[in-house]
């Protein structure tokens, strides 16, 4: 699969941008064990266009996250052109639009999944992009805005007109948020679409190498972008990789794998945003990180209450000793 000159291979894994979540250090994290590409958080394009530090940091990565692209939403015309323009001078591998995000404080601003309502708009921002920028433009989207409106199968068409290079589709409304299962069989009828020739990547519900394989066999897409599925989680890429090429189970990461990744994300975050909003962040990835351990419970309090790094490493020192004693028994 290529997203302008560049070969992501066969069936590409994606990590999709969730904020606060695909920071660089996650990011990184995610390439190490099996990722093909990332996707930064998504950012503001007013933000960035009225040079705000907090819009600017978001789009820091390091070379080793290749192939990176920056997202960007907002729903002005010429505030997307100049924000693109800004990303593109970062030098990510690719500029990834947000027409899907669902959340209220992005919708009522008119950004994300608000541009289902006006596809005119989102299509002038799209084919502006385009234009105002030599990189290649991705747009991640959704069916429709709710269950009476999913203009999936012609959108993308029109997407493709302006455009873009790939598409990547989240097989739920605007309305569904993220509850209910996801539909795919939209995205296949766009995938399967004889006027569609970029490629097509499906977002929803894969959590593991047979939800994977499930949604190649019913949609064909070219690529699959996982999200909520690698909080906490970021072997999973590994995981499905191995089961797409050979069936093979997952592999469970040991415990001395799952406290070198947890401290290695929570150090990086620290260095990245700073000690309180890295421990903040990262009360997301613990439940994940130490999926499925016996009597994990207490722990999990323990540092869903910590606010400082060193008591962080106590009680993971404590989890270490406690598990490592437990399989000697």
């Amino acid at each position: 699969m290529k997203i302008g000159t560049f070969d992501l291979g066969n069936c590409p894994l994606i990590l999709a941008p969730m904020e606060d979540i695909t920071d660089p250090p996650f990011r990184r994290i995610c390439r190490q064990l099996g990722a093909d590409a990332v996707v930064t958080e998504f950012i503001s394009s007013e933000g960035l266009v009225r040079d705000i530090s907090g819009s600017l940091k978001k789009m820091d990565f390091s070379e080793d996250e290749r192939p990176v692209g920056i997202q960007i939403f907002g729903n002005n015309v010429e505030a997307m052109v100049n924000a693109a323009k800004v990303a593109e001078q970062a030098g990510p591998d690719f500029i990834d639009l947000n027409f899907g995000c669902p959340v209220r404080k992005i919708v009522n601003k008119g950004g994300g999944a608000a541009l289902l309502q006006d596809l005119p708009l989102m299509l002038r921002i799209t084919e502006s992009v385009v234009k105002g920028v030599s990189l290649p433009v991705t747009v991640k989207t959704r069916l429709g805005w709710d269950e009476s409106s999913k203009p999936i199968v012609q959108l993308a068409l029109w997407l493709q007109d302006a455009g873009i290079q790939a598409l990547t589709i989240h097989g739920r409304t605007r309305a569904q948020m993220y509850s209910g299962q996801a539909d795919w069989s939209l995205i296949g009828e766009v995938k399967r679409n004889p006027g569609i020739h970029i490629p097509i990547i499906g977002n929803g519900d894969v959590v593991d190498g047979q939800t994977a394989q499930a949604m190649l066999d019913q949609t064909g897409v070219d690529g699959i972008m996982i999200g909520r599925a690698a909080v906490g989680n970021p072997w999973i890429f590994g995981n499905i990789k191995r089961y797409l090429n050979d069936k093979t189970e997952p592999i469970e990461p040991e415990i001395a794998d799952r406290l070198k990744v947890c401290r290695m994300h929570l150090s990086e975050s620290i260095l990245w945003k700073g000690e309180r909003t890295a421990i903040l962040e990262m009360r997301k990835h613990y439940t994940r990180y130490f999926k499925a351990l016996p009597d994990f419970k207490p722990f999990r309090m323990k540092l869903m209450l910590a606010m400082q790094h060193q008591e962080i490493e106590e009680i993971l020192f404590q989890i270490e000793s406690f598990y490592t004693s437990l399989n000697k028994d």
